[in-house]
Parts: structure tokens; C-alpha cells; sequence
């Protein structure tokens, strides 16, 4: 499992969120408290957003915490939108092109989760794949394929939608290959305007994700596990999608409509 950090809101500095708290991510990287794996040293991320549509991208393979250009370029870059990751493999190998967050276009995203029994369906999940963006197909994560499926099943005009559809996809392989646990999930992705994360599970134990309101218009921040001890850290229900502004945040329930139910 991993964990991550995203920020909207009036510019702060990438440290804010990475290095600078309490429970900062890169405490997360050796210490993290809400996952089955206290480790998360196998890679890291940075993607922001600046000057230019595209979001800026910086990642490597080294635990976050040993990598002095991180600190360095975390406590110089001020963005209005940014999100950050420490990785622990599901078994893929440990390489930047598997690090998140992943990009394309203007879009950003990252992951933490896991889709059961990935390597058994690997084949049918890059099928799913529009042809027009498999070469953005880089490494040979789950989450990067998720993120492809999603951009081709409209992520565009309709982020919602567009990842209950691509969600359903992979349940339905999962379900027809008979693995567990079929889909587990927080992510996180953005436009470069809004700001957009998820909390899903198949089963009972959707992954944990967190919202804090920066107070008076000034933004959010979140996470998928508190950045410090404060009270006002918000737990976002399981099965629900958030849409953050700099100004509000609106919930809605996220579902799917799987092959057993669509049989009924």
C-alpha cells in the first residue's frame, strides 16, 4: 500500500504537505499508521501545476526520505494545486515509470489500493486501453491502468462517470477471474482546476482517506492519512467521490452496477 498527499488552494509551499508537518509524508514513507505496511520506500512522486497546463512531474526510485533533491525542490516550489506520493510495491517492479503520481495531458493521478490478482488479468486490463492512448502506457502498475481506462471512458467531460465505468471494467474482470479482494481503493487526480479524489472498496476495507478545510477560502488538503494530530482532519465515508475548489467541497456517492447485477 501507499500513501499520498494533494493540495488546492491559495499557493503554499510543496513542504506544507511533504516534509514540513508533524506526520509530513515523508514521515508516512517510514511510519505510516493506517495501512498494512508501515514501509513505504519504494519510490516517490511530485506533480504540480504552474505556469503551464501540464502539471510538472519529479520521480524516483529512492525512499522519500533519503533523497535530498526531494527536500530541496519540495521547500522552493510554491503551487496552487499539487499532489504527492510514497510507494509501497503490490509487486511490480520498483521503477520511476511505476512511480505516481502518473500524468497525461493535463491530468494528473495517483493510487493507493490494490486490484486482486492483477497479473491474472494484466492482458485484459491493457486491452481495455484505448489504441490512442496505449503509448502513454508506460510502466506496469494496476494504478497507471486505471488511470488509462479512465481518460478513455471520458475522464475529459466526466471524472465521475468516467471512473465508476472504468472501476466497473475491472471489477467485471476481476469477478469473471473469481480474485479477491477485487478492487480496493483512495486516489487522487486533477485537471489542473479542481481537484478530485475517491474512496472505494469491493468488500469491506476501502483504504482510508482524509480532508482538511484550510479555513476562510484559503483551500484543502488531503490525504490519505492525517498530516498532524489536529482535530479538524475529516474522514471522507467509504464508496464516495469528492470534488474540492479552493473554496468548497461537494460528496457524492460513488457506485457501480456490476455484471451480477446488470444479469439480474
Amino acid at each position: 500500500m501507499c500513501r499520498w498527499a494533494a493540495y488546492i488552494g491559495e499557493p503554499i509551499f510543496i513542504a506544507d504537505l511533504v516534509s514540513a508537518p508533524e506526520h509530513s509524508l515523508i514521515v508516512q514513507a517510514r511510519e505510516a499508521e493506517e495501512c498494512k505496511t508501515t514501509i513505504n520506500g519504494d519510490g516517490f512522486g511530485l506533480a504540480w501545476y504552474g505556469h503551464h497546463p501540464e502539471p510538472g512531474l519529479y520521480r524516483d526510485v529512492y525512499p522519500a526520505w533519503s533523497d535530498p533533491n526531494l527536500t530541496a525542490l519540495a521547500r522552493q516550489v510554491r503551487s496552487r494545486l499539487f499532489m504527492a506520493h510514497v510507494r509501497a510495491s503490490t509487486g511490480t517492479a520498483i521503477s520511476r515509470n511505476n512511480c505516481h503520481p502518473f500524468a497525461h495531458g493535463r491530468w494528473s493521478f495517483m493510487h493507493n489500493g490494490q486490484i486482486g490478482g492483477f497479473d491474472t488479468i494484466r492482458k485484459s486490463a491493457d486491452m481495455a486501453i484505448p489504441d490512442v492512448l496505449y503509448n502513454a502506457r508506460k510502466g506496469a502498475t494496476d494504478s497507471e491502468a486505471l488511470f488509462l481506462i479512465a481518460l478513455g471512458q471520458g475522464l475529459e467531460d466526466d471524472p465521475l462517470g468516467a471512473l465508476q465505468r472504468a472501476v466497473q471494467v475491472l471489477h467485471d474482470m476481476t469477478a469473471k477471474a473469481g480474485l479477491k479482494p477485487r478492487l480496493r481503493m483512495s486516489l487522487a487526480l486533477s485537471d489542473g482546476e479542481t481537484l478530485y479524489a475517491l474512496r472505494y472498496a469491493s468488500d469491506a476495507t476501502p483504504p482510508s482517506l482524509y480532508y482538511r478545510n484550510r479555513g476562510s477560502g484559503a483551500g484543502f488538503e488531503v490525504v490519505s492519512e492525517p498530516l498532524t494530530q489536529r482535530s479538524d482532519w475529516i474522514s471522507v465515508a467509504p464508496n464516495n467521490f469528492c470534488r474540492f475548489d479552493q473554496e468548497r467541497v461537494t460528496t457524492t456517492r460513488f457506485e457501480i452496477e456490476t455484471s451480477i447485477q446488470r444479469a439480474a
